[in-house]
């Protein structure tokens, strides 16, 4: 495929006028942040994960601590860009820029146990490997991300993603590389599509309205679109969390053609028929042939946390197993020395790479905090944002809170108007902000 450049010469005369301004201000977009004085301990302080979250707690607390002893526990050699499925999965990168070296991405002074969590013991202070090695604390940041639960989709295996059809962004780079080539296979003939949102709390939950966006510019752009039809099957009542973003995006979907469908939950993959089966609220049961399907996988806690004590108990988040944090502080609500960031919190909203932008100094402060005895006083509001691509060249950048109430910050870009400024954060801008998080830098 020859892929589509887009320069500043492209967008209206005033955009490009803000186009300097904007790239200038590119280190700032990950936001500003403040050091707190360096504190001398003694501390065991694990965490338990190396993604975005894990790593820019690391960074925090190698930088705010002396004498600390700092273990990191993942047995993940890459570490990945979680944000940039979306532009590898619509043909827009290449799959090499979301991986990096997870080892050239920990911070000095830092004890890195490649392994795997197996459990946790909070009541013993402990944390058990997949080899039965067992790590005590004294204090415990959580950051393990969750687990993509395609096991609930009956015949869905992830090593079918590129074959037949179906594609999935969500597994990782290779399957987001897998779904660019079906989307590209499918966009030159057209045919049915069928795009998918599960019932569960979800990271990146704009993700299944960008790829199914991006499919329809790419029908556009091969001239299919008209001899195509997309279906977007919703297990809810809305296809997003946040009503105006919602009512904006069935607006836009409304002029493209694209149907929905509520509470139609995904429940089974016919691979060799090419069918999908969704569960309605009274128990029927409904298939639907597709050319091209979009496999958004219900997600949960990982085992190692759905299982231990740190899991909610009770409540809408208990079925999933997340972790039982105060919104406000990220402390475990039952147990003070533990915190959680990123994915695995079991919070109204929060489950992006932008949450930790706000979330990870919270996280440091309050634990520095507890560890000299002090309450945890810091209040994260729920801070999310999605850059949600619209078509090749345009985008959204929807920035809200807890509440679902929109919390613009830049004042170069409306929340509901799609702009070449969004695209070129999300397209150029936002992985090296992305970068200075992960480093405790911002």
């Amino acid at each position: 495929m020859s892929k589509q450049v887009i320069t500043s010469q492209d967008v209206p005369d005033r955009q490009r006028r803000l186009l300097l301004g904007l790239t200038a201000a590119a280190p700032l977009l990950a936001g500003m942040g403040s050091a707190d004085a360096r504190y001398t301990t003694n501390a065991r302080i694990v965490i338990a994960g190396s993604g975005l979250g894990g790593l820019a707690v690391a960074h925090r607390l190698a930088s705010a601590l002396d004498g600390a002893n700092i273990t990191v526990i993942d047995a993940k050699q890459e570490h990945n860009y979680q944000p940039g499925y979306t532009l590898v999965g619509t043909g827009i990168w290449e799959m090499y820029k979301v991986r990096d070296s997870n080892a050239a991405l920990m911070p000095d002074g830092v004890q890195w146990v490649q392994e795997a969590v197996a459990r946790f013991e909070p009541d013993a202070k402990m944390v058990v490997t997949t080899t039965g090695k067992k790590i005590p604390y004294d204090y415990l940041v959580v950051a393990t991300g969750l687990h993509l639960d395609y096991a609930q989709v009956e015949g869905m295996d992830p090593r079918l993603i590129g074959q037949r059809g179906i594609a999935s962004v969500y597994y990782g780079p290779e399957a987001a590389q897998a779904s660019w080539q079906v989307m590209d296979a499918f966009r030159h003939k057209g045919g049915q599509a069928v795009m998918t949102l599960p019932g569960t709390p979800m990271k990146c939950a704009g993700a299944p309205l960008k790829v199914t966006f991006m499919l329809a510019d790419r029908l556009k752009q091969a001239g299919t679109l008209g001899r195509s039809q997309i279906d977007f099957y919703s297990a809810g009542k809305n296809i997003f969390g946040v009503k105006p973003v919602n009512d904006n995006v069935l607006e836009r979907w409304s002029t493209l053609g694209i149907d929905v469908h509520y509470e139609h939950k995904l429940t089974g993959i016919d691979s060799d028929g090419q069918r999908a089966r969704f569960t309605l609220p009274d128990g029927r049961e409904q298939w639907q042939r597709y050319d091209f399907v979009h496999v958004v996988p219900p997600m949960r806690a990982p085992d190692a946390v759905k299982s231990s004590p740190l899991a909610v108990q009770t409540g809408p988040m208990a079925a999933g197993g997340w972790l039982e944090v105060s919104k406000e502080t990220l402390q475990h609500k039952r147990y003070p020395e533990v915190f959680g960031i990123g994915d695995i919190n079991g919070t109204p909203r929060g489950k992006t790479a932008a949450t930790i932008k706000k979330s990870a100094p919270i996280v440091v402060h309050n634990l520095l905090q507890v560890m000299q005895g002090k309450p945890a006083d810091q209040v994260f509001d729920g801070y999310t944002s999605c850059p949600l691509l619209i078509r090749e060249g345009a985008a959204l950048l929807i920035e809200f809170d807890y509440e679902g109430k929109l919390v613009p910050s830049l004042p170069l870009i409306e929340p509901l108007t799609d702009s070449y400024m969004a695209w070129l954060m999300k397209y150029r801008l936002l992985k090296p902000a992305y970068m200075s998080v992960l480093k405790g830098r911002v």
